[in-house]
């Protein structure tokens, strides 16, 4: 049986949601991000997308692109709400869904032609319901496969919907840059366009052997067989996550160990409300150190007798941890990160009986509306130097 895929993907999906929740926002150039000195943008609106803003961007940057932006950090705990709406609609599409981040998944749509009039009205009504429900506006792509209906959602949008069906497939890619390709990034761009090569039909032509010279013989044949259009990967749901962590990177880097055990804190308190909210326990602790002289990194880490979601758990642990590699200056970077997921029952905090269980019931529902900071360790209300 032939494969039918979806790709829908939110329309600039965090500033989508702040001008949705702020009338004050709307049709104004909207950017989203850390504000400090290393910050970059996560995302932005259409409308600061026309002064070269984009996401990835250092925030400095887009500050002198757009000085008359709105700049906010944005509201991620009302991002992650209005997610689950819009992929709890998608399971009313199809019984196959692969998430690929919080505003974009595949659905499959394969072996589903007696359901729907045609792919395009059934793409129609679930951009409807959408909008309808949420307020947001989606762009879908549809295709015989991932790479190509991925492609296809991003070739008219916003509000896009393209079909590309096989009959149409060298129409479609022939004229586009090669840069569409998953896995062409600036460095591999410059190569191609060494060899004359600037367009899809371009590599797809192309001398197989004169390319696996420039590129090597494995990347060679990934890029002519998606310059084909030939994607053999099955739309499969996501697995369950192998680690959960958090790391900051300083503007000025710590140089006293009470600062860096400050911030070891910090993370261990959103680590292990991450872990509750995900319904996990984690028995491998682990600490990761930058230091800024070299960027030499170290890692370590530790294997619990009893699986933890607790914060002062995972915090004494990487305290050790930190301690015993007796580096206290210089520190760029610190993270924080679990794994090795406990395989019982998942948690439900809000069920136990508990004290332990009570208390951090009760701290994460002031965290579930309020965000990671809504509530924090009285030893972290000093002003610190973290990004």
């Amino acid at each position: 049986m032939k494969q039918l895929v979806m790709h829908v993907d939110m329309d600039a999906f965090f500033a989508s949601v702040e001008q949705l929740d702020h009338e004050e926002y709307r049709g104004k150039p909207l950017i989203i991000g850390g504000l400090a000195g290393r910050g970059v943008v996560s995302t932005c609106s259409y409308e600061a997308r026309k002064f070269g803003v984009h996401s990835a961007m250092p925030m400095g940057r887009a500050q002198q692109l757009c000085p008359q932006g709105i700049f906010i950090e944005g509201n991620y705990p009302r991002y992650a709400e209005v997610s689950q709406q819009i992929f709890t609609i998608f399971t009313r599409y199809s019984p196959v869904i692969e998430p690929l981040s919080i505003d974009e998944a595949f659905l499959d749509l394969t072996g589903m032609e007696k359901i729907m009039e045609t792919p395009l009205d059934y793409a129609r009504k679930l951009k409807a319901e959408i909008r309808e429900k949420t307020g947001i506006v989606a762009s879908v792509g549809i295709a015989p496969n991932k790479f190509l209906a991925k492609l296809a959602s991003d070739l008219d949008k916003p509000d896009g919907l393209v079909l590309i069906p096989e009959d149409k497939i060298r129409q479609v890619l022939d004229p586009l840059p090669v840069g569409r390709i998953w896995g062409v990034g600036r460095r591999m761009n410059e190569q191609l366009e060494n060899l004359g090569i600037q367009t899809i039909g371009q590599l797809y032509r192309a001398d197989a052997h004169r390319l696996q010279q420039y590129v090597g013989e494995n990347m060679a044949r990934h890029l002519q067989q998606l310059a084909a259009g030939i994607d053999y990967r099955i739309v499969a749901p996501r697995e369950r996550a192998k680690s959960i962590g958090k790391e900051m990177t300083f503007t000025e880097d710590l140089q006293c160990r009470e600062d860096a055990e400050r911030v070891l804190l910090d993370l261990s308190c959103k680590v292990g409300w991450r872990l509750r909210k995900a319904g996990e326990k984690a028995r491998t602790i682990q600490l990761k150190l930058r230091l800024s002289s070299g960027f030499k990194t170290y890692t370590r880490s530790r294997t619990l007798s009893e699986a933890t979601c607790y914060d002062e758990e995972i915090y004494h642990t990487v305290l050790a941890l930190f301690h015993e590699l007796r580096i206290f200056r210089g520190i760029r970077l610190l993270g924080v990160s679990t794994a090795g997921f406990d395989d019982g029952r998942e948690l439900n905090l809000f069920q136990d009986e508990g004290k332990k269980e009570n208390l951090y019931a009760a701290i994460d529902k002031i965290r579930a509306k309020f965000g990671e900071g809504g509530i924090t360790k009285a030893q972290l209300l000093c002003k610190d130097k973290r990004k």
